[in-house]
């Protein structure tokens, strides 16, 4: 199994979190980083560690100040809570390496692109001068990788987007965007999990459920799975949503 070494900063974010950022950039090597890292959280937490919140190139530890101050360890010690933290931090990384060979989970994700599904899609191609069938082609011919589930419930921040489908965000964003759109921001990509306020460019809909609170657990996507959108027509749509088998 190969492995590599890693590189980090840490920042003190109030008087009851830490910050670590192992680079500045969407990148897939620091984000396995921050998700080998976070799993190792999960599995060594340090007493007073309450959660540990991944991002793109960041993971940010939340810890409880009295249960760390009343550890017998730490008692009397002349330090702030933030020394304390970054301490144990910088010591699990010391001897923290980043395994190259994983396994990627493959989510395909079935878009209705286009029409009352997706009324930006017209947009989208006009702004890169392309047609609306070459959006679609681009959109649903690559692997993203999802960095984070974030902004609503199961919404995935997907990266790997290509350059010649970016488009910026609306002016005016919608008061309510349809649970399952599929839009484009920039130069990502992403899904409205459920239905929410929104200034994406929407250019598709998803009948599949990314987000459903009765489940464990509630989200089907997690940070490092790749996504691979499909077209389906409007009547393949309907049929998706009628099933309960669909995947």
């Amino acid at each position: 199994m190969k492995q590599y070494k890693i590189e980090w900063n840490i920042f003190p974010m109030g008087e009851s979190a830490i910050l670590i950022e192992f680079g500045r950039k969407i990148d897939k090597d620091i984000h396995k980083t921050v998700r080998m890292f976070g799993e190792y959280l999960h599995k060594h937490p340090f007493e007073g560690m309450i959660e540990y919140v991944p991002a793109f190139s960041t993971v940010t530890i939340f810890y409880d100040i009295i249960k760390l101050r009343t550890k017998k360890a730490y008692k009397g010690i002349k330090k702030s809570s933030y020394e304390i933290v970054s301490s144990l931090i910088n010591n699990m990384l010391d001897n923290f390496n980043v395994s190259i060979d994983e396994e990627e989970r493959i989510v395909k994700i079935p878009v209705c692109y286009g029409g009352q599904f997706g009324p930006d899609l017209q947009y989208v191609a006009e702004y890169n001068k392309i047609s609306v069938d070459r959006v679609i082609d681009i959109h649903s011919n690559n692997d993203y990788i999802v960095y984070m589930i974030g902004f609503a419930p199961g919404f995935p921040y997907l990266g790997g987007m290509s350059e010649k489908i970016a488009a910026p965000r609306r002016k005016s964003p919608r008061r309510s965007v349809p649970k399952g759109s599929v839009g484009i921001a920039g130069m990502q990509t992403g899904v409205y999990s459920i239905s929410t306020p929104g200034g994406w460019q929407i250019i598709g809909n998803t009948p599949k459920v990314l987000f459903s609170p009765s489940t464990c657990p509630p989200s089907i996507l997690r940070p490092g799975d790749v996504v691979r959108f499909y077209p389906i027509s409007p009547g393949e749509y309907d049929k998706y949503k009628e099933s309960e088998n669909w995947i």
